[in-house]
């Protein structure tokens, strides 16, 4: 009963959060398939959210914290939905920093991830948390800076591939990689390389964005937000589901 109270008051404040955060609210219209992604993506997150939250309490206490913050994760990602949803249908632009907000929030959380699922099997050093803190804060405040006008665009694009090759050298050859190659978890196994490949291949969805979104100029900003928008059932949803597989399946091991 707690558990459901819990859910219960967390949905109520997400909701009156999302609500009061664009008083004038417009409707959509029924060919408006760029706001019928915002809703979709933002209903998709409301539920993650309620269902890691109910889950928090059924995994091991070491993957409480993994949970948790997947469960933050996914909640800033549907208010912020919300917001942009809102935004979307009063004035039909979508500004970029809104974009980048949500960027700052959520891909440190997700990088820190690797962390957290690492930690839960065995003790992990902290210069993995700051290598992958670090990097993704690059690649948010370079990608801006480039899209804002702050610096050259080129360069913005630079850095944040520079953000996101040094990621990805951590998670693969670098120090991540190397512990989670001698762990004979299989659980966790998994989830940290399908949780790499989303990087890999879903985090690549950014900076193609920005090349022909922000370089070129050869892909509209309103498909731009369809995939931005569908990206984040693979970047956000699936990345936090494939810690919540891996949580169970410990979790159902250690009670054997």
């Amino acid at each position: 009963m707690n558990k459901v109270k819990i859910i219960v008051i967390a949905l109520a404040t997400l909701i009156g959060l999302s609500s009061s955060a664009h008083a004038e609210v417009a409707l959509l219209q029924s060919d408006d398939f760029v706001g019928f992604t915002f809703w979709l993506v933002s209903m998709a997150c409301l539920a993650t959210t309620a269902f890691l939250f109910l889950e928090h309490g059924s995994v091991a206490p070491g993957w409480k914290a993994s949970i948790a913050v997947a469960g933050i994760v996914t909640g800033i990602a549907f208010i912020h939905s919300m917001y942009m949803r809102n935004i979307w249908a009063a004035t039909g632009d979508i500004p970029i920093i809104y974009r980048y907000i949500d960027w700052l929030i959520t891909m440190p959380l997700l990088a820190i991830q690797f962390y957290l699922v690492l930690s839960t099997v065995r003790k992990v050093s902290s210069t993995i948390f700051w290598k992958l803190l670090i990097g993704t804060l690059v690649i948010v405040f370079g990608g801006y800076a480039g899209e804002a006008g702050y610096i050259l665009p080129f360069l913005g694009f630079v850095i944040w591939m520079g953000g996101w090759i040094y990621i990805l050298y951590e998670l693969f050859p670098g120090e991540a990689g190397k512990l989670v190659l001698r762990s004979t978890n299989r659980a966790l196994v998994t989830a940290f390389e399908t949780m790499r490949m989303i990087v890999t291949i879903g985090w690549a969805i950014y900076p193609l964005g920005y090349v022909f979104g922000t370089l070129t100029g050869g892909v509209d900003f309103n498909t731009l937000n369809i995939i931005y928008n569908l990206a984040d059932f693979v970047n956000k949803i699936a990345f936090s589901l494939v810690i919540w597989v891996a949580a169970t399946a410990n979790t159902g091991a250690s009670r054997r």
